[in-house]
């Protein structure tokens, strides 16, 4: 077999063992074992220890530990508990209050921890159980718990982006500032949405008549001591990003110090905490790393085989224009979003499509800021919907699969909406990094 059948043949092999229930991490690097045996016999095996070694040594990729500890302490110490409390008396009376509550909150703890798991499983853990009681409807409980966890990928400091600049060496600054537009709109239609479907249909959502009760005095005291600080430390974690004072490895070192000291001050912080925080840290970042060395070896022996060479001529033979290109770039990654999950789509995509965009001429931070909202949209539709699963890790019995699939809808149709206005308002996506950090 010549290489460049063998790189065609590489993804149906790959999802072959995925489907076998194999984790996602050992079928890329199962995969990528068997296409360096091909070419290097039995001395793949130090290739692939070369891959782990360069994986090792980007510095970028130190920011995720601690980014991962920062959000970690936040939600073990109870600050997000408190957070929420302090944003519920505030948004509790409006029409669809505490689901509004729960979005803004998921665009906090988003901005705090930058992992779409957390962010689900913090804002469902509080939210949950409130909404039940107050008999919210189960389709919109699932829909916000569903799309404000999937914040992760779009609000600074996500992960996603972070993985995504390291692989395609561009500036995690820039990545930060393309997508605040972006994601600002998709906060507001998620939280348009949930307004309008509680003023409409109220029996979807009643009010929380509890909040009117709570003093103005009360509500000042939450307010300073709930969401002032949190938002302080998550300001000075992003503002020293974006405005280029710190590294992401030095602004994440000092949200965990934030972290720490904010934990201190509320007398939250026990040993139990602490050792709960670096458990949970070194496991969320091992299998992230365990899927960043599986991504680049599969691209490396993806390239190895000439598979590079194949797209190419895939595409050539199209006879598509730069926009066609990127939209068949993004057909595939929503296509692969189906069955795979955020750090493997960009790690196995990434590193084929740079030289179509580099050859198209396309703008990097404009398709960076489309595929990351596309890899966000992927997160809620089936059948992979890792938000799906994590909410039914945490949800009650009675919220069915149904419910949940019901519920994500209007929100993957807003995520469509903020998708079309980065592809026909490019500026959405240059404008912030052009203005505040240059031409690249």
């Amino acid at each position: 077999m010549d290489n460049v059948s063998f790189s065609a043949l590489m993804f149906p092999l790959l999802f072959f063992f995925i489907f076998l229930g194999v984790p996602v991490a050992f079928s890329l690097i199962t995969t990528a074992f068997i296409g360096g045996w091909m070419v290097f016999g039995p001395l793949a095996a130090n290739q692939i220890f070369g891959i782990i070694q360069h994986t090792a040594t980007q510095f970028i990729l130190t920011a995720i530990p601690a980014f991962v500890f920062m959000g970690v302490v936040l939600e073990s110490s109870g600050i997000s508990a408190r957070l929420f409390q302090a944003m519920h008396v505030w948004l509790g009376r409006l029409p669809g209050g505490i689901a509004l509550t729960t979005m803004s909150m998921a665009g906090i703890v988003a901005a705090s921890t930058g992992i779409v798991g957390a962010v689900e499983i913090v804002i469902g853990i509080m939210a949950i159980p409130i909404m039940l009681s107050q008999n919210y409807s189960k389709s919109l409980i699932s829909g916000t718990i569903c799309a404000g966890g999937s914040l992760g990928t779009m609000v600074p400091p996500s992960i996603v982006i972070v993985i995504y600049a390291s692989i395609s060496n561009q500036s995690v600054g820039r990545l930060f500032w393309a997508v605040v537009i972006p994601a600002t709109i998709m906060v507001f239609l998620f939280c348009a949405y949930i307004f309008l479907s509680a003023l409409f249909w109220p029996e979807t959502a009643p009010r929380d008549k509890n909040t009117e009760t709570v003093p103005l005095r009360e509500k000042l005291r939450l307010t300073a001591t709930g969401i002032f600080p949190a938002m302080a430390l998550i300001v000075a974690v992003l503002g020293s990003i974006l405005w280029g004072i710190a590294t992401p490895t030095e602004a994440a070192s000092i949200g965990s110090v934030g972290a720490i000291i904010l934990s201190m001050m509320y007398r939250t912080l026990t040993w139990t905490v602490v050792k709960d925080a670096f458990v949970k840290t070194i496991f969320i970042n091992s299998m992230i790393m365990l899927i960043v060395v599986g991504g680049n070896a599969f691209s490396g022996i993806f390239r190895l085989h000439k598979g590079n060479e194949l797209i190419q001529a895939i595409v050539d033979s199209l006879s598509v224009t730069p926009t066609g290109v990127v939209l068949i770039l993004l057909i595939i990654v929503f296509v692969a979003g189906l069955v795979l999950d955020w750090v493997s789509i960009v790690l196995i995509t990434l590193p084929i499509f740079m030289p179509l965009l580099t050859t198209a001429k396309v703008e990097p931070i404009w398709f960076a800021t489309l595929m990351i909202i596309v890899i966000q949209t992927s997160y809620l539709t089936p059948p992979m919907a890792p938000s799906i699963f994590y909410l039914r890790s945490i949800s009650p019995p009675s919220i069915t699969y149904r419910d949940m699939y019901l519920g994500v809808v209007p929100f993957i149709i807003c995520q469509i909406i903020v998708l079309l206005i980065v592809w026909f308002f490019p500026l959405a996506a240059t404008y912030l990094p052009t203005t505040f950090m240059g031409q690249n």
